[in-house]
């Protein structure tokens, strides 16, 4: 029987579940129920106080575009080195990413500028820390502080059900099922709907000041209302959140979100694998 026969059977869950290592799956080659480095290998550090190490996913792109934007505002000490983390390859295992990320999840940032160097993981977090670190895109005002916070705590609990929810069964699960997609899709839906909503009032998440809610929501809403993101824009009629849609257009134009989302990006028309300085985007950008 082949395994995708075995698949759209029904489950019957066994007592105690046991690691079947062929389960299938675009990243069945990565995953395991165990944490911890599989290899020993020091990570490059570059010459810039931040170092950091990733690779152009939705996540990814959260930090990268956090420090375009903090170098646009004039901030010069968040110059930063990219290095790329291939997670297809495992190299998020490596014995050097799981000392600053022992959830081994990428993006992960290391700031030399403090004695020790700290660590910083969880995309959520990164952007915290920057925004605090440099004083800029998060709001003044304590209201609207708040509100740029809950949206950005809002995109860590809710794009799992995207990326993890979505995302796997629409776009990589080794077979498609009807009903984990229709759960997703319905949920993720809803998300954007919650989107719209706000939107509609707002010209950014928090308000009328583009923040870091903005730049955590952008990579998984903005890039899936813009078909950049499991190719599933028409299978979700995102042309009916117009306010999304308005919202993720206006921030694609930044020139700091059109050169991080290409950091750390070994694919598509524009790429660059790694970063060291705002001359390695030359010719790169059209």
């Amino acid at each position: 029987m082949s395994s995708d026969s075995k698949l759209n059977q029904d489950y019957i869950p066994p007592k105690v579940w046991k690691w079947d290592t062929e389960s299938g799956g675009k990243f069945a080659s990565i995953n395991r129920p165990i944490s911890g480095s599989t290899h020993d290998k020091k990570l490059p550090i570059g010459g810039h106080p931040l170092q950091v190490y990733s690779l152009a996913t939705p996540n990814g792109q959260k930090v990268t575009i956090m420090l375009e934007e903090l170098l646009a505002l004039g901030k010069t000490q968040a110059e930063y080195d990219a290095y790329l983390i291939n997670i297809g390859e495992g190299d998020q295992f490596s014995s050097g990413f799981v000392e600053i990320n022992p959830n081994s999840k990428i993006p992960a940032l290391m700031d030399h500028s403090t004695t020790p160097p700290t660590r910083v993981f969880e995309s959520g977090s990164i952007l915290q820390y920057l925004a605090e670190k440099f004083d800029a895109l998060v709001p003044k005002d304590h209201g609207a502080k708040t509100e740029c916070r809950n949206w950005l705590f809002w995109q860590m609990g809710s794009a799992p059900y995207l990326g993890g929810g979505f995302g796997h069964f629409y776009a990589y699960a080794p077979t498609k099922m009807q009903y984990p997609i229709d759960r997703f899709t319905m949920e993720t839906k809803r998300q954007l709907d919650v989107l719209d909503k706000q939107l509609a009032n707002n010209t950014y998440m928090a308000g009328e000041e583009y923040s870091i809610a903005d730049i955590a929501i952008w990579p998984w809403y903005g890039n899936l209302v813009l078909g950049n993101l499991y190719d599933a824009a028409e299978f979700l009629d995102v042309s009916s959140y117009k306010n999304v849609l308005r919202w993720a257009k206006a921030i694609e134009q930044r020139p700091a979100v059109q050169r991080g989302r290409i950091v750390n990006r070994t694919w598509g028309d524009a790429y660059l694998e790694e970063r060291h300085s705002a001359a390695d985007f030359d010719g790169v950008l059209k």
